[in-house]
């Protein structure tokens, strides 16, 4: 466990905030694993809906690359949700506890073709891992990203810039909730027309449990092998305890 300094937090959209953490020590993980948030319940405004345990832990992922004394998180604020509220609340100078990242999201073949699906927040770990593979990786990325509206998408000016100067790299939008000049929809419906080899790319999967599962079965129906496909790995028990 690390006790952190929050050096930064800014508004990037409507409801996420972005947090820069900060310690003396750097950090060692691969790009998309997740950290774990911890704080006692009696610390938040909102009562931990469970009402288990009076520590509440959360997962957040950083979009920073490792070998520094820094993390950043893009956290989603919920009106409901114990530790999206708890974290909104925190300022520069607050520190928070966090433990050591680990976790199923990592590129495994830097010489493949890859592709990166995501809604939300899902972003976070796809970030940090496209940066990874334009720096180390041997092939073409794909980034695919769904959100509701043009309000929420976030990280756009990173994605643009970073496909700007990588001819590797394409970046796919997708929106749900809003007609405009791009693709329209929901995400998974786009690999297909967007991913230039979809059975010999390795795909990285993550957002709401259910449109990773959906994302893993059309994946699977247009020919990918299930072991290039890859994802936290709890999602399908998510969706079949709705």
């Amino acid at each position: 466990m690390r006790e952190v300094e929050i050096t930064s937090a800014h508004r990037m959209t409507p409801r996420v905030k972005q947090f820069e953490l900060a310690d003396d020590e750097p950090f060692d993980y691969e790009p998309g694993q997740h950290t774990q948030l911890h704080f006692d319940a009696s610390e938040a405004s909102e009562v931990d809906a469970s009402g288990d345990d009076d520590e509440v832990v959360r997962p957040y992922t950083p979009t920073t690359l490792p070998g520094t004394d820094r993390l950043v998180l893009a956290i989603k604020r919920y009106d409901e949700g114990t530790a999206s509220v708890y974290m909104h609340e925190r300022a520069p100078g607050d520190t928070i506890r966090i433990e050591e990242p680990d976790g199923n999201l990592y590129l495994r073949n830097l010489d493949s073709d890859v592709a990166f699906v995501s809604t939300g927040t899902g972003i976070t770990p796809m970030v940090a891992m496209v940066k990874h593979y334009l720096r180390d990786g041997d092939g073409h990325a794909t980034f695919l990203y769904g959100e509701k509206t043009q309000d929420d998408v976030m990280y756009r000016e990173t994605l643009d810039q970073l496909e700007a100067e990588n001819e590797n790299l394409t970046v796919a939008y997708s929106l749900s909730d809003e007609e405009w000049d791009g693709r329209t929809g929901h995400v998974q419906e786009h690999v297909e027309s967007v991913v230039p080899d979809p059975e010999s790319t390795d795909f990285y999967c993550c957002g709401v449990p259910g449109m990773v599962v959906e994302t893993k079965a059309e994946l699977e129906e247009i020919g990918v092998p299930e072991e290039r496909i890859y994802s936290e790995g709890w999602e399908e028990d998510e969706v079949s305890d709705e």
